[in-house]
Protein backbone atom coordinates (compact mmCIF):
# COMPACT_ATOMS: atom_id res chain seq x y z
CA UNK A 1 0.00 0.00 0.00
CA UNK A 2 1.04 3.61 -0.58
CA UNK A 3 2.15 5.48 2.54
CA UNK A 4 2.69 9.19 2.97
CA UNK A 5 3.96 11.37 5.79
CA UNK A 6 4.39 15.11 6.23
CA UNK A 7 7.81 16.53 7.07
CA UNK A 8 8.70 19.76 8.86
CA UNK A 9 8.34 21.85 5.71
CA UNK A 10 4.81 20.59 5.17
CA UNK A 11 5.76 18.68 2.03
CA UNK A 12 4.40 15.16 1.83
CA UNK A 13 7.04 12.51 1.42
CA UNK A 14 6.04 9.06 0.28
CA UNK A 15 7.19 5.53 -0.29
CA UNK A 16 6.51 4.01 -3.66
CA UNK A 17 5.19 0.43 -3.59
CA UNK A 18 8.06 -2.04 -3.32
CA UNK A 19 7.11 -3.86 -6.52
CA UNK A 20 7.32 -0.67 -8.60
CA UNK A 21 10.57 0.44 -6.95
CA UNK A 22 12.14 -3.01 -7.43
CA UNK A 23 11.10 -3.09 -11.11
CA UNK A 24 12.55 0.35 -11.78
CA UNK A 25 15.80 -0.29 -9.91
CA UNK A 26 16.41 -3.52 -11.80
CA UNK A 27 15.93 -1.81 -15.18
CA UNK A 28 18.10 1.22 -14.34
CA UNK A 29 21.23 -0.45 -13.02
CA UNK A 30 24.29 1.67 -12.20
CA UNK A 31 27.57 0.90 -13.99
CA UNK A 32 29.91 3.34 -12.24
CA UNK A 33 32.34 0.65 -11.02
CA UNK A 34 32.24 -1.21 -14.33
CA UNK A 35 33.29 1.72 -16.52
CA UNK A 36 35.02 4.22 -14.25
CA UNK A 37 37.19 2.07 -11.99
CA UNK A 38 40.61 3.71 -11.67
CA UNK A 39 39.42 7.14 -12.81
CA UNK A 40 40.92 6.91 -16.32
CA UNK A 41 39.12 8.60 -19.27
CA UNK A 42 36.91 6.29 -21.32
CA UNK A 43 38.35 5.12 -24.65
CA UNK A 44 35.99 5.39 -27.64
CA UNK A 45 34.97 1.73 -27.58
CA UNK A 46 34.12 1.88 -23.88
CA UNK A 47 32.12 5.07 -24.39
CA UNK A 48 30.05 3.34 -27.11
CA UNK A 49 29.47 0.39 -24.79
CA UNK A 50 28.40 2.76 -22.00
CA UNK A 51 25.86 4.47 -24.27
CA UNK A 52 24.34 1.10 -25.17
CA UNK A 53 24.08 0.18 -21.48
CA UNK A 54 22.28 3.43 -20.68
CA UNK A 55 19.85 3.49 -23.61
CA UNK A 56 17.08 2.26 -21.25
CA UNK A 57 17.73 5.31 -19.04
CA UNK A 58 17.49 7.63 -22.06
CA UNK A 59 14.22 6.01 -23.13
CA UNK A 60 12.90 6.17 -19.55
CA UNK A 61 13.57 9.91 -19.24
CA UNK A 62 12.23 10.56 -22.76
CA UNK A 63 9.09 8.59 -21.95
CA UNK A 64 8.42 10.64 -18.82
CA UNK A 65 8.87 13.89 -20.73
CA UNK A 66 6.95 12.93 -23.88
CA UNK A 67 3.93 11.76 -21.88
CA UNK A 68 3.31 15.36 -20.85
CA UNK A 69 4.09 17.04 -24.19
CA UNK A 70 2.08 17.80 -27.35
CA UNK A 71 2.06 15.20 -30.13
CA UNK A 72 4.34 17.31 -32.33
CA UNK A 73 7.25 16.53 -29.96
CA UNK A 74 8.44 13.04 -30.86
CA UNK A 75 10.21 10.44 -28.75
CA UNK A 76 12.91 10.20 -31.44
CA UNK A 77 13.81 13.89 -30.99
CA UNK A 78 14.07 13.47 -27.23
CA UNK A 79 16.13 10.29 -27.50
CA UNK A 80 18.55 11.93 -29.95
CA UNK A 81 19.18 14.86 -27.61
CA UNK A 82 19.37 12.44 -24.69
CA UNK A 83 22.21 10.55 -26.37
CA UNK A 84 24.10 13.83 -26.66
CA UNK A 85 23.49 14.41 -22.96
CA UNK A 86 24.78 10.94 -22.11
CA UNK A 87 27.92 11.48 -24.22
CA UNK A 88 28.47 14.76 -22.38
CA UNK A 89 28.02 12.96 -19.05
CA UNK A 90 30.56 10.29 -20.02
CA UNK A 91 33.14 12.97 -20.83
CA UNK A 92 32.58 15.17 -17.76
CA UNK A 93 31.86 12.58 -15.06
CA UNK A 94 34.31 12.70 -12.15
CA UNK A 95 34.47 9.26 -10.47
CA UNK A 96 36.21 10.76 -7.42
CA UNK A 97 32.98 12.51 -6.46
CA UNK A 98 30.55 10.75 -4.15
CA UNK A 99 27.85 10.19 -6.77
CA UNK A 100 26.70 7.37 -9.02
CA UNK A 101 27.13 7.82 -12.75
CA UNK A 102 23.48 6.87 -13.25
CA UNK A 103 22.39 9.85 -11.14
CA UNK A 104 24.73 12.23 -12.93
CA UNK A 105 23.80 10.88 -16.36
CA UNK A 106 20.07 11.27 -15.71
CA UNK A 107 20.53 14.97 -14.95
CA UNK A 108 22.61 15.45 -18.09
CA UNK A 109 20.19 13.47 -20.24
CA UNK A 110 17.15 15.35 -18.95
CA UNK A 111 18.98 18.66 -19.25
CA UNK A 112 19.91 18.00 -22.86
CA UNK A 113 16.31 17.12 -23.71
CA UNK A 114 14.98 20.23 -21.98
CA UNK A 115 17.52 22.45 -23.74
CA UNK A 116 16.32 21.03 -27.05
CA UNK A 117 12.68 21.68 -26.13
CA UNK A 118 13.41 25.26 -25.08
CA UNK A 119 15.16 25.89 -28.39
CA UNK A 120 11.95 24.99 -30.24
CA UNK A 121 8.94 27.28 -30.51
CA UNK A 122 6.51 24.48 -29.69
CA UNK A 123 4.08 26.31 -27.37
CA UNK A 124 1.23 28.06 -29.24
CA UNK A 125 0.36 31.55 -28.04
CA UNK A 126 -3.22 30.44 -27.40
CA UNK A 127 -2.02 27.84 -24.89
CA UNK A 128 0.09 30.37 -23.03
CA UNK A 129 -2.93 32.68 -22.93
CA UNK A 130 -5.13 29.96 -21.39
CA UNK A 131 -2.46 29.10 -18.84
CA UNK A 132 -2.10 32.73 -17.77
CA UNK A 133 -5.88 33.04 -17.50
CA UNK A 134 -6.11 30.05 -15.15
CA UNK A 135 -3.20 31.31 -13.06
CA UNK A 136 -4.71 34.78 -12.65
CA UNK A 137 -8.03 33.24 -11.64
CA UNK A 138 -6.40 30.90 -9.13
CA UNK A 139 -4.41 33.77 -7.64
CA UNK A 140 -7.46 35.98 -7.24
CA UNK A 141 -9.65 33.22 -5.80
CA UNK A 142 -7.09 31.92 -3.33
CA UNK A 143 -6.29 35.44 -2.19
CA UNK A 144 -10.01 36.06 -1.56
CA UNK A 145 -10.79 32.66 -0.05
CA UNK A 146 -7.62 32.20 1.99
CA UNK A 147 -7.43 28.55 0.86
CA UNK A 148 -6.87 26.52 -2.33
CA UNK A 149 -9.75 27.02 -4.75
CA UNK A 150 -11.94 24.05 -5.70
CA UNK A 151 -12.39 23.03 -9.33
CA UNK A 152 -15.99 24.21 -9.53
CA UNK A 153 -15.02 27.60 -8.05
CA UNK A 154 -12.31 28.08 -10.67
CA UNK A 155 -14.61 27.03 -13.51
CA UNK A 156 -17.34 29.38 -12.30
CA UNK A 157 -14.90 32.28 -12.01
CA UNK A 158 -13.70 31.57 -15.56
CA UNK A 159 -17.31 31.49 -16.77
CA UNK A 160 -17.02 27.99 -18.23
CA UNK A 161 -18.33 24.51 -17.47
CA UNK A 162 -16.34 21.80 -15.71
CA UNK A 163 -15.69 19.87 -18.93
CA UNK A 164 -14.23 23.00 -20.56
CA UNK A 165 -12.11 23.69 -17.49
CA UNK A 166 -10.64 20.18 -17.50
CA UNK A 167 -10.02 20.54 -21.23
CA UNK A 168 -8.05 23.74 -20.55
CA UNK A 169 -5.97 21.91 -17.95
CA UNK A 170 -5.24 19.15 -20.43
CA UNK A 171 -4.17 21.64 -23.11
CA UNK A 172 -1.79 23.51 -20.81
CA UNK A 173 -0.18 20.53 -19.09
CA UNK A 174 2.97 20.54 -21.22
CA UNK A 175 3.86 24.15 -20.44
CA UNK A 176 3.67 23.82 -16.68
CA UNK A 177 5.45 20.47 -16.77
CA UNK A 178 8.46 21.73 -18.71
CA UNK A 179 8.78 24.89 -16.59
CA UNK A 180 9.00 22.88 -13.38
CA UNK A 181 11.32 20.29 -14.94
CA UNK A 182 13.69 23.13 -15.83
CA UNK A 183 13.65 24.31 -12.21
CA UNK A 184 14.17 20.73 -11.02
CA UNK A 185 17.24 20.54 -13.22
CA UNK A 186 18.62 23.75 -11.72
CA UNK A 187 17.83 22.70 -8.15
CA UNK A 188 19.16 19.18 -7.55
CA UNK A 189 19.08 17.65 -4.08
CA UNK A 190 20.82 20.21 -1.87
CA UNK A 191 21.74 17.57 0.69
CA UNK A 192 24.68 16.60 -1.53
CA UNK A 193 26.93 19.59 -2.30
CA UNK A 194 29.06 17.53 -4.67
CA UNK A 195 26.00 16.82 -6.80
CA UNK A 196 25.27 20.53 -7.19
CA UNK A 197 28.90 21.14 -8.18
CA UNK A 198 28.67 18.41 -10.80
CA UNK A 199 25.34 19.44 -12.28
CA UNK A 200 26.12 23.16 -12.43
CA UNK A 201 27.24 24.39 -15.84
CA UNK A 202 30.98 24.85 -16.06
CA UNK A 203 32.11 28.45 -15.66
CA UNK A 204 28.73 29.80 -14.60
CA UNK A 205 29.24 30.28 -10.87
CA UNK A 206 27.44 33.63 -10.60
CA UNK A 207 26.87 34.38 -6.87
CA UNK A 208 23.77 36.47 -7.63
CA UNK A 209 22.27 33.62 -9.64
CA UNK A 210 23.04 31.22 -6.78
CA UNK A 211 21.23 33.49 -4.32
CA UNK A 212 18.25 33.72 -6.67
CA UNK A 213 18.07 29.94 -6.88
CA UNK A 214 18.19 29.64 -3.08
CA UNK A 215 15.36 32.16 -2.82
CA UNK A 216 13.34 30.31 -5.44
CA UNK A 217 13.84 26.99 -3.68
CA UNK A 218 12.56 28.46 -0.41
CA UNK A 219 9.45 29.79 -2.14
CA UNK A 220 8.89 26.48 -3.97
CA UNK A 221 8.95 24.62 -0.64
CA UNK A 222 6.32 27.00 0.73
CA UNK A 223 4.20 26.75 -2.42
CA UNK A 224 4.23 22.94 -2.35
CA UNK A 225 3.50 22.96 1.38
CA UNK A 226 0.14 24.72 0.91
CA UNK A 227 -1.09 22.55 -1.96
CA UNK A 228 -4.20 20.42 -1.35
CA UNK A 229 -3.13 17.04 0.04
CA UNK A 230 -3.93 15.01 -3.10
CA UNK A 231 -2.02 17.38 -5.37
CA UNK A 232 0.86 17.46 -2.91
CA UNK A 233 0.99 13.67 -2.94
CA UNK A 234 0.96 13.55 -6.75
CA UNK A 235 3.88 16.01 -6.86
CA UNK A 236 5.79 13.93 -4.31
CA UNK A 237 5.19 10.62 -6.08
CA UNK A 238 6.08 12.06 -9.48
CA UNK A 239 9.14 14.18 -8.68
CA UNK A 240 10.49 12.43 -5.58
CA UNK A 241 9.63 8.77 -6.17
CA UNK A 242 9.90 8.95 -9.96
CA UNK A 243 6.58 7.25 -10.68
CA UNK A 244 4.71 7.77 -13.93
CA UNK A 245 1.23 9.31 -14.03
CA UNK A 246 -0.19 5.86 -14.82
CA UNK A 247 1.53 4.29 -11.82
CA UNK A 248 0.33 7.09 -9.53
CA UNK A 249 -3.21 6.56 -10.81
CA UNK A 250 -3.02 2.85 -10.04
CA UNK A 251 -1.86 3.61 -6.49
CA UNK A 252 -4.41 6.33 -5.72
CA UNK A 253 -7.32 4.78 -7.60
CA UNK A 254 -7.70 7.46 -10.30
CA UNK A 255 -7.36 7.45 -14.06
CA UNK A 256 -4.10 8.61 -15.62
CA UNK A 257 -5.97 11.60 -17.07
CA UNK A 258 -7.22 12.59 -13.61
CA UNK A 259 -3.70 12.38 -12.15
CA UNK A 260 -2.44 14.52 -15.02
CA UNK A 261 -5.08 17.13 -14.19
CA UNK A 262 -4.04 17.11 -10.51
CA UNK A 263 -0.43 17.60 -11.54
CA UNK A 264 -1.30 20.50 -13.84
CA UNK A 265 -3.41 22.18 -11.15
CA UNK A 266 -0.55 21.79 -8.67
CA UNK A 267 1.86 23.42 -11.11
CA UNK A 268 -0.63 26.24 -11.78
CA UNK A 269 -0.99 26.88 -8.05
CA UNK A 270 2.80 26.95 -7.65
CA UNK A 271 3.14 29.44 -10.49
CA UNK A 272 0.31 31.55 -9.06
CA UNK A 273 1.97 31.54 -5.63
CA UNK A 274 5.31 32.62 -7.11
CA UNK A 275 3.59 35.40 -9.06
CA UNK A 276 2.02 36.55 -5.78
CA UNK A 277 5.56 36.85 -4.41
CA UNK A 278 6.58 38.86 -7.51
CA UNK A 279 8.56 35.89 -8.81
CA UNK A 280 8.23 34.11 -12.16
CA UNK A 281 9.59 30.70 -13.15
CA UNK A 282 10.86 32.20 -16.39
CA UNK A 283 13.18 34.48 -14.40
CA UNK A 284 15.13 31.43 -13.26
CA UNK A 285 15.10 29.17 -16.33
Amino acid sequence: MQTATSNSSGVISSEAPESITRKRNSSLRDYTDTFFRGGAPLPPEKRDELILKYLPLIKYVAGRLSARLPSNVTMDDLVSSGILGLMDAAEKFDPTKNIQFKTYAEFRIRGSMLDELRSQDWIPRSIRKKMNEIERTLRALERALGRPAEDDEVAQALGIGMDDYYRMLEETRGVTFIDVEMIRRRLPDSSDDDLFDLIADDGNSDPFEALNLIELKEHLVKAIGILPDKEKLVVSLYYHDGLTMKEIGEILGYTESRISQMHTKAMMRIRAYLAEQDLELEDFI
